[in-house]
């Protein structure tokens, strides 16, 4: 058996994080999801600082950009210029429809933007899709 997924979820809305977390249990790929709910703890967690020594290092993030103690530009381009990081890809995944939001997620180095539908039953889908895209047909960087 392979092991599963690990996808990182950096979301400050309990809803959101359990509408992902709802989704991704319904997808056909073992995952394991892991939430945080801010810039700071994202981080502290890739770096596998304090209570996250020994966390593994997870195969995608899903970032949302509007985040308390630290942005999720920010965090983007931390990681993206971290050389033990800037591999895991990161999808920006967030209600904001900002044009600014998106040129600069790109311009930091996400691999995809995904703007949040505000409809349960679409958010679901959405995810699904990247569930889809992300664990079936890209290949993975390895660990």
């Amino acid at each position: 058996m392979t092991k599963p997924i690990e996808i990182l979820l950096v979301e400050d809305d309990p809803y959101d994080a359990q509408l992902t977390a709802l989704a991704f249990r319904r997808g056909k790929i073992a995952t394991r999801l892991v939430v945080v709910e801010d810039g700071v703890e994202a981080l502290a967690y890739l770096r596998e600082e304090g209570p996250y020594a020994g966390s593994p290092r997870p195969d995608l993030i899903l970032l949302d950009v509007n985040l308390p103690k630290k942005g999720g530009r920010q965090v983007l381009a931390e990681v993206k210029d971290d050389p033990e990081l800037r591999r895991i890809p990161i999808v920006v995944f967030t209600g904001s429809d900002a044009d600014e939001d998106v040129l600069s997620s790109y311009d930091l180095h996400a691999n995809a933007y995904v703007r949040k539908p505000t409809d349960p039953e679409a958010f679901t889908g959405v995810l699904q899709a990247i569930h889809d895209f992300w664990l079936r047909v890209v290949t993975l960087p390895p660990a």
